[in-house]
């Protein structure tokens, strides 16, 4: 039971990676907040942990509201007496455009849904993780922010999975005498339903890049979070750990 009793906030708990984490840090003990844009399908995965004995309660909302991120920590709070972590999962890959193409819109939506809501979400977290005297938040950024590849129309994407590296390292800096640990989560192409899910060419053809000539279920990138939210990784604060398959090693 690595984290057993332990309140952990899990945002696109909805679906893909995010929902088989808010599964599987369920059934390793964790009493977790459930955050995504819909509410029938976090009714959904909570009712399944809660059927499970497990705790489970959720919140739905826009990741990027300054008030829903507030809202999951005080329902965090409320609910299970304090936090003790987060997987702030939410994200989209957008408008696929060389970035002299790319509409203004498409790119502040993917920053901000990407970057804007891991900063809404960390500058709602530590005041509660530092109440409880530590903790750890895991962000979701991709191999696609440490090595691109020359893989064209990933501009926005790119960027704000970049951005979030960097986020992680400067409040690894910033909260490591408070306990809290931050770290950045690279995830290798995921079956997820932003990741090709139900199309098999695009799987076939995004496989095939990766060195072990297939991509990660979402539960594998989950066992990854589990990992960095755990006391396994108790020395580990400001990291990016790429779980790719094996992509930064070909693009390097």
């Amino acid at each position: 039971m690595e984290l057993k009793n332990r309140s952990i906030i899990v945002t696109g708990a909805s679906s893909g990676i995010g929902a088989a984490a808010a599964l599987l840090f369920a059934a390793e003990g964790a009493h977790v907040v459930l955050g995504a844009r819909r509410p029938a399908e976090l009714e959904s995965i909570a009712g399944q942990i809660n059927r499970s004995n497990g705790r489970a309660v959720y919140l739905s909302g826009d990741v990027k509201d300054e008030g829903y991120a507030d809202a999951l920590v005080d329902l965090a709070m409320r609910e299970f007496d304090g936090l003790d972590g987060a997987f702030n999962n939410a994200g989209m890959v957008g408008e696929m455009a060389p970035v002299a193409d790319m509409g203004i819109s498409n790119w502040n939506d993917v920053i901000a849904v990407n970057l804007t809501s891991a900063f809404l979400a960390a500058k709602a977290q530590i005041p509660a993780l530092k109440k409880q005297g530590k903790g750890s938040i895991v962000f979701t950024s991709s191999f696609v922010g440490f090595s691109n590849g020359g893989m064209p129309g990933m501009g926005a994407y790119a960027a704000s999975k970049a951005g979030l590296i960097g986020l992680a390292q400067s409040l690894a800096s910033d909260h490591a005498a408070d306990g809290i640990r931050v770290n950045a989560l690279l995830p290798g192409g995921t079956i997820t339903p932003s990741g090709g899910e139900g199309d098999p060419a695009a799987l076939d053809f995004v496989a095939k890049l990766h060195p072990m000539k297939r991509m990660a279920n979402a539960k594998e990138i989950a066992q990854a979070a589990l990992f960095l939210l755990s006391d396994r990784s108790s020395f580990m604060t400001g990291s990016p750990m790429i779980v790719d398959g094996g992509m930064s090693v070909r693009l390097t």
